[in-house]
Parts: C-alpha cells; structure tokens; sequence
C-alpha cells in the first residue's frame, strides 16, 4: 500500500522535556500520534486529527508546517526497504527523510517517506 498524507513538521526547542511536553499536549487533548519522527530539534507528526493538532499547536505557540510525504506499508523482510529506496534513486528521486516502524503483527513495516518528487515518487512505487 502507498498513500500520501501530510505530516506535521514541528519546530522544537533544544532542552530536556521538550518532546515530553510537545506529546502530553497531543495526549490531553486526545490527539493520537500514528507515527513519530525526531531529529534534530525538529519532530515530525502524522495524526489522524489534523485540524484539532493544528489548531492545539498553534495555541501553544509551537512552529509548524504542513509536508505532503508518502506512507508506505512495506513486507518485513531483508531487502524490502532497499528495493524501494534504492528504485526512486534510480529515477533521480532524493530522499530527504524516512522513518519507520514495525507493525505489531510483526509481517509489515510502515515507513514515512519525504522525498523530493512526490507526485513522480508515488507514481514510480505504485507501479
């Protein structure tokens, strides 16, 4: 399966409890995070409510933007992720950022992907 959706890009200061306070924001206001990307000073959000975590952000003073990235439900095996970042290089397609993490069920991985060509990288991996 690959699906496009839009994450939240937050802006996070570099202090202890920063990502505590970012989530126990979300979690008291019952904004679930589907998955979860941190680096630096930077996380990045994919919820199912947008609209609430966005208005809820702003209301924190938290800096955000919007970014179109791929969700791609990948097969729990050696190789999965190399065939697919390995065919959007061949076609010219940069990488910016990917995370990922195993279903529970233990047999897929969900891998986000914010590549540089999203409509040709989405055209490419559905084949």
């Amino acid at each position: 399966m690959i699906e496009r959706i839009t994450e939240i890009y937050v802006v996070l200061e570099d202090r202890p409890s920063q990502l505590g306070e970012l989530c126990t924001h979300l979690a008291e206001n019952e904004i679930n995070i589907e998955a979860i990307g941190v680096f630096h000073e930077t996380a990045k959000l994919y919820v199912k409510n947008l609209n609430k975590a966005l208005k809820l952000l702003a209301k924190e003073n938290y800096m955000t933007e919007l970014r179109d990235v791929l969700f791609v439900e990948l097969e729990n095996k050696p190789g999965a992720l190399a065939e697919v970042t390995s065919k959007l290089g061949d076609e010219g397609i940069n990488i910016e950022y990917c995370y990922a993490t195993l279903h529970p069920s233990g047999d897929k991985t969900a891998l986000i992907l914010d590549v540089s060509k999203i409509d040709e990288a989405e055209r490419i991996l559905k084949g």
